[in-house]
């Protein structure tokens, strides 16, 4: 079944959220667009800078566009702030274009879930800054980032 629990459940311990964060940071990581879109309600709504999608059909596509475009894609996220079946996330990642051109994009993302721990909203603003790929801070294989691994305030992000 697709909608089977994903916990942690809320409402959320400041240790539920953190490894609800984790957990999305790692989905994100693999790239993996099916199975990322199984953390989200099958009627989830997103808003993502300035596109808009509905339902896991949507995300699937969103998400395969953008791993597409965004190579070599390597993502943080840390909590940011959480209440009830809310949390509040920063985060950064660094990817290249088909150029060869990195950035790194900075951004806030605001979540909802339902009783059983999927997200129902996802609200997501992001800014890019071009990169050289000497000043990339980001150097793990691609895949989950490594326990031992700075995160975004070790990193000075």
């Amino acid at each position: 079944m697709t909608d089977e629990p994903r916990p942690p459940l809320p409402p959320f311990t400041r240790e539920a959220a953190v490894e609800k964060v984790r957990l999305a940071e790692d989905g994100w990581n693999s790239r993996n667009a099916e199975k990322v879109a199984l953390a989200y309600t099958v009627d989830s709504h997103w808003r993502n800078r300035a596109e808009f999608a509905d339902g896991r059909d949507e995300i699937i596509a969103f998400l395969t566009r953008k791993w597409r475009r965004e190579l070599d894609y390597r993502l943080i996220k840390e909590l940011w702030a959480f209440d009830g079946n809310r949390i509040a996330v920063r985060f950064a990642y660094e990817s290249h274009d088909d150029s060869g051109n990195w950035y790194r994009s900075y951004g806030n993302e605001n979540w909802e879930f339902d009783a059983n721990g999927l997200m129902r909203l996802r609200y997501a603003c992001i800014n890019d800054l071009p990169i050289e790929e000497s000043e990339r801070k980001f150097h793990w294989p691609l895949g989950r980032r490594p326990d031992d691994h700075p995160g975004l305030t070790d990193l000075g992000l």
